[in-house]
């Protein structure tokens, strides 16, 4: 009957999140809610609940957590300081003499910024107001132009520095030393965030890749779809000379991805000491091109304390959330149910990427994090997947869900800035293709793994 309520409970919260209640009060709510229902009926011990201080103690204690609100930082005043503008009409005037010259810079500028902001929302909104009406003003087809934005927004989801990342791995890292521990390992061996970083940089290119083949591809079968700008409007953007201007404009951010991710990979600093560096960076960045002063700076630290507070808001109220769903039994139901699943490992894995996926159209990345890895993570794990490449198949897949009409959430942003004249249908046709090219690339993780796990074993 416990496993009954368990799997009921995680229904439940399902359907309150679709009502529109806040996530974090919606996980806590309806755990505790659960918890005082199955203490009545005798179905649910409330020693369980015991353990809570010392779990949220934990969090404020955990000090890979400290690179979430530096991570949020730097990308903030990265934001505010209008870089993704400069990076836009530098990329255009490089590559706008080219048929789907703009696609291209899209997509570069969107990789760019995943590296430096890692915020998917932020991005696409930003391309979204910036280089949309462009793009549909030279000639380009609605739907190639949407779909292009919206891909390349999602890349924050794994291209690191990636707060995404930074969640999954430290979640990942708790439920990797479970796993060993139900094995019977008493001295386990660890997952960190960097090793995520590196085994999420090839994945994280390649997609790069796959997307300028395609808009390579759109462009030459379909060239009326995909213009190239007139010369005089590139030679006219602008009175520097071209190389002065890419210099000027793309040097700045790419030293700081180069310090924060080399600093990480190459040993120097721990994910939390490279964040710091990220944020201050930024704001060097930002004293830079003009943009910082003391109000921007006051704007950015109130956004990002709200950011913040709400994803560790989200942590407190997921750790009630399993608190009681492990009181219930809800845990070796899950195991239950992937063990005994035909196909084995594979069969399980592909049910939580399916399960995973769906979840995906309803919750954010956070809300999946702290809920459903801390599930199926040690199950999975302890069925001998390695921690790296389920993370990266973990961020990927959830990265195709937040672009899969109708409830993707790349989609609603675009759609919230997309003149009146783009339609629905337009930005939903747009972004199948790279549906298609996101799921090509699990499938080549899936059947190659190295592809997520060689970077991390050479560098560590």
């Amino acid at each position: 009957m416990e496993s009954y309520l368990a799997l009921i409970m995680f229904v439940t919260v399902c359907l309150v999140l679709l009502s529109g209640y806040p996530v974090a009060l919606s996980l806590a709510g309806t755990a505790l809610g659960f918890a005082l229902i199955g203490s009545s009926t005798g179905h649910f011990d409330t020693d369980f609940l015991q353990a809570l201080p010392s779990r949220l103690y934990g969090i404020m204690g955990n000090e890979t957590l400290i690179a979430v609100p530096l991570f949020i930082f730097m990308g903030i005043m990265l934001e505010r300081s209008r870089v993704a503008e400069g990076l836009l009409e530098t990329m255009a005037a490089l590559f706008g003499s080219l048929r789907g010259g703009l696609g291209i810079s899209v997509t570069l500028v969107g990789m760019l910024l995943a590296a430096s902001t890692g915020i998917i929302g932020a991005t696409v909104v930003t391309m979204g107001l910036l280089s949309l009406p462009t793009m549909l003003r030279r000639g380009y087809d609605p739907a190639v132009a949407c779909g292009t934005i919206c891909a390349s927004g999602t890349l924050g989801q794994i291209i690191p520095p990636s707060i995404v990342l930074v969640l999954l791995g430290d979640v990942l890292s708790s439920a990797y030393q479970q796993a060993q521990l139900d094995m019977g390992i008493f001295s386990p061996e660890t997952v960190s965030v960097g090793d995520l970083f590196a085994g999420a940089l090839i994945p994280g290119l390649m997609l790069v890749g796959m997307y300028l083949i395609y808009i390579f591809a759109v462009a030459w079968l379909k060239p009326g779809s995909m213009p190239a700008l007139p010369t005089e409007e590139i030679n006219n953007n602008s009175e520097r000379s071209l190389t002065v201007r890419v210099i000027y404009v793309l040097m700045p951010p790419l030293l700081l991805i180069v310090a924060v991710l080399g600093s990480i990979m190459g040993g120097l600093a721990t994910p939390t000491e490279a964040a710091s560096v990220g944020a201050m960076g930024a704001i060097l960045l930002a004293v830079f091109s003009g943009e910082f002063s003391l109000s921007r700076l006051r704007d950015v630290m109130q956004s990002t304390t709200r950011v913040t507070s709400m994803v560790f808001l989200i942590f407190i109220g997921a750790s009630i959330f399993s608190l009681v769903f492990r009181g219930f039994g809800g845990d070796e139901a899950v195991r239950e149910i992937l063990t005994g699943l035909p196909g084995g490992v594979f069969g399980a894995m592909l049910v939580v990427m399916l399960l995973m996926f769906l979840l995906g159209f309803i919750l954010d990345f956070i809300e999946i994090t702290f809920v459903v890895v801390p599930i199926v993570g040690p199950i999975l794990l302890a069925m001998g997947l390695d921690p790296v490449w389920l993370g990266i198949m973990i961020a990927i897949n959830l990265q195709t869900s937040f672009l899969t009409p109708p409830f993707g959430f790349a989609l609603f942003y675009l759609r919230g800035v997309a003149p009146a004249e783009v339609s629905t249908l337009q930005i939903y046709k747009g972004v199948v293709p790279f549906i298609f090219i996101q799921v090509l690339a699990l499938c080549a993780i899936a059947y190659w793994p190295a592809i997520a796990t060689w970077l991390p074993k050479q560098i560590y």
